[in-house]
């Protein structure tokens, strides 16, 4: 049998969510704040902001969805 070490799930979960929650806000407040600082960004910048806030909602849903409830399971 294979030993599995032990993950602490709750902070993995709390930490990804966290990650996902803060990539969103600063995809955000780059989208917002950027063009007034800098000008307007081109094509390349724009496209990794908003990237920045698809990957930040993805990981805030499914990683307390992946560390919070299934892998806890499969142990």
């Amino acid at each position: 049998m294979a030993q599995y070490r032990s993950m602490d799930h709750a902070a993995l979960a709390k930490r990804g969510f966290l990650l996902g929650v803060g990539l969103f806000v600063l995809g955000i407040v780059g989208e917002l704040v950027a063009p007034a600082v800098v000008g307007p960004l081109p094509g390349w910048g724009q496209m990794v902001l908003t990237d920045m806030e698809g990957i930040g909602i993805l990981l805030g849903l499914f990683s307390p969805l992946v560390f919070g409830i299934i892998l806890p399971l499969i142990e």
